[in-house]
């Protein structure tokens, strides 16, 4: 096999020493040539083992062989046939242990970059839409979506979009039929989209003031832009879905009387896993200690990553300690070296075999000067004698036998206990369902946990004529993973209501 088959093409990145004082984003993207190059690695294998891996069934094979053509406009297209937030997917998708962890190239070399070679082409589709906005002088919803019409609608009727192969949008199966869908995360706005191509009318509602939910306040701006977001959530908006902040299903609506009144013939729940788990040690109360849900969503809805100079909305100090070691703590870690932390320590109860957070994560932490403090598990925090926090004092684990999650379980060091100096707390350690829709529907079944129960592939719930995936079903997963419940529960809704007509 040649040498440039072997050799992948790296994604550039800000230097360390830069991006550690910045916000701005980490990843740079491919030029291109380096995407065409990347592509071009790519074997075409007949077994195309790649799209197994991928939970919206994106036609892997289809989009790279058109970035090695140099069709990068097709290629986007192709991507949007079946994923409608490429550009989200191509940055924080977790590629390695799902599409690119089957790709046959990488039995013996490196695996093709799947994932930056998606993010390339939705990012080139986004570039293109703005030129030829500009040219236009108004934005063109249009161009790279294969469902929008072919004709363009910008006023000078100048964009040359036919070679897209845009296709006309779908007609309604079920003219008057009317679908809502509750969180606008990974998970809504990927089941709000499928509908919305399938011909159904769809109405979102978000609870906070702003969409996108996780991809909005759960995830720093050096990973994802809010620009990204706000492309993508516009997308799904010029497919016909009505989006609604501000309401709360389960008060201000109820789920009940949603589908009572006739107003919705059915309902997908994409609520998320928003409550945060605490350690539960003493001193969790004091000042200075997060949950790294409220630390993200303060940094991220109101604006933080903007005017990290002050200590509003978020007070860091300058000795942090992030409990935890998944994508959340990583990113709450980095996040807390942005606003001016000196020092940033991962304090985790396993060992660096067991860290949940991508490998890229884990290594982009450490470049930028977080300390790994392993094998240790928080006893107590400690008071500075004015409310705040003055220290962490910490004790040294040892991995036993593996307990459920199939992990070693980690059991104290007996008399190995020994304090941390830090003025800071964020607690990562995974995060619960919202309880306010689940309680307050009493026909919902609920796990042991307060996840919501379903019992097909497609998310049903116990109330027939509503559907629930995402987060809320499974905890705390992947943005990717929320994705995929989303087009699977489409597909079930869109099934289930030509069954009813």
């Amino acid at each position: 096999m040649s040498r440039k088959i072997a050799e992948r093409t790296e994604m550039p990145k800000q230097a360390p020493e830069a991006r550690r004082t910045n916000f701005s984003e980490v990843a740079l993207g491919l030029d291109p040539e380096s995407a065409m190059r990347e592509a071009r690695r790519c074997i075409q294998c007949k077994t195309r083992p790649c799209t197994t891996g991928c939970p919206v069934e994106v036609d892997i094979p289809e989009f790279i062989a058109l970035i090695a053509e140099g069709k990068f406009d097709e290629a986007a297209a192709k991507i949007k046939e079946k994923n409608s937030l490429p550009a989200i997917c191509g940055r924080v998708c977790p590629q390695e242990s799902q599409c690119e962890s089957l790709c046959t190239l990488g039995k013996k070399f490196e695996p093709v970059a799947i994932g930056a070679l998606e993010r390339f082409a939705a990012d080139w589709a986004s570039n293109r839409a703005a030129e030829v906005g500009r040219a236009c002088g108004e934005t063109c919803a249009c161009a790279g979506d294969p469902h929008l019409s072919a004709e363009c609608e910008c006023a000078s009727k100048a964009c040359d979009l036919d070679s897209r192969g845009c296709a006309p949008h779908s007609e309604a199966r079920l003219p008057g039929a009317r679908v809502g869908v509750i969180g606008s995360g990974p998970a809504g706005l990927t089941c709000a989209a499928d509908l919305a191509l399938k011909g159904y009318k769809v109405d979102m509602f978000e609870s906070l003031h702003d969409t996108g939910g996780v991809l909005r306040y759960g995830i720093p701006e050096f990973r994802l832009p809010k620009s990204i977001v706000d492309e993508e959530v516009e997308y799904v908006r010029s497919l016909g879905v009505r989006i609604f902040t501000n309401v709360v299903v389960g008060l201000t609506l109820d789920v009940g009387e949603m589908l009572d009144s006739g107003d919705y013939q059915a309902l997908f729940i994409a609520t998320g896993a928003g409550l945060p788990y605490f350690l539960g040690v003493p001193g969790e109360n004091l000042n200075g200690v997060y949950s790294a849900n409220e630390f993200l969503t303060r940094v991220n809805l109101m604006k933080a990553y903007m005017f990290p100079e002050y200590d509003t909305p978020v007070n860091i100090g300058s000795k942090v300690a992030v409990v935890g070691a998944g994508n959340v703590a990583m990113d709450s870690a980095r996040t807390s070296l942005r606003l001016g932390a000196e020092e940033v320590k991962i304090v985790y109860r396993r060992s660096r075999a067991e860290m949940p957070a991508r490998l890229e994560e884990i290594e982009n932490a450490e470049e930028e000067g977080v300390e790994m403090m392993l094998l240790t598990n928080p006893v107590r925090i400690v008071s500075d004698g004015h409310g705040g926090v003055g220290g962490m004092e910490c004790i040294r684990m040892e991995l036993g036998e593996p307990d459920a999650s199939g992990r070693r379980r980690p059991v104290p060091v007996e008399g190995s206990e020994f304090f941390v100096d830090v003025d800071t707390v964020i607690v990562a350690v995974g995060q619960g369902p919202n309880p306010l829709l689940t309680q307050r529907t009493g026909d919902l079944e609920l796990n042991r946990r307060g996840n919501i129960e379903v019992h097909d592939e497609y998310g049903a719930t116990s109330i027939p004529g509503v559907w629930a995936g995402g987060d809320i079903v499974t905890g705390a997963a992947t943005v990717i993973s929320a994705m995929g419940a989303g087009k699977r529960a489409a597909r079930g809704i869109d099934k289930w209501l030509r069954s009813k007509s």
